[in-house]
């Protein structure tokens, strides 16, 4: 089981990831949007803003998050660091239900360009 700091390792290199696109991937990562990423198996959330192109992770709170962030994602620890490492694809994932991303409709649509 992926621990809380692999967890948060894991979004900083998804983040710096992001930040080093190109072309369509920069263009949808671009947004400026709260965002929340649920680790179930940790019950812990990592909370804070999808900007500039980059994930500023700005609180680790215990359980689900206090308010409603406007890009949500669930999963389990191992799923988070798999996909980051290149060993689990996201579009299947999210089709199997391991994933969640939820999301305003034009906000799935310009991060679809990211899975």
């Amino acid at each position: 089981m992926a621990t809380t700091e692999e967890c948060r390792t894991a979004l900083d290199k998804l983040s710096d990831n992001m930040a080093g696109a190109d072309g369509d991937v920069r263009a949808a990562a671009a947004l400026d949007r709260s965002l929340s990423c649920r680790i179930t198996d940790l019950d812990i959330t990592f909370v804070g803003r999808l900007k500039g192109g980059r994930i500023e992770v700005l609180d680790t709170l215990q359980g689900p998050p206090p308010e409603r962030a406007q890009i949500r994602l669930t999963m389990n620890g191992d799923d988070l660091v798999s996909m980051v490492n290149g060993e689990l694809n996201f579009a299947k994932a999210w089709g199997s239900g391991r994933v969640k991303l939820e999301a305003g409709l034009r906000d799935l649509f310009r991060l679809r360009t990211l899975l």
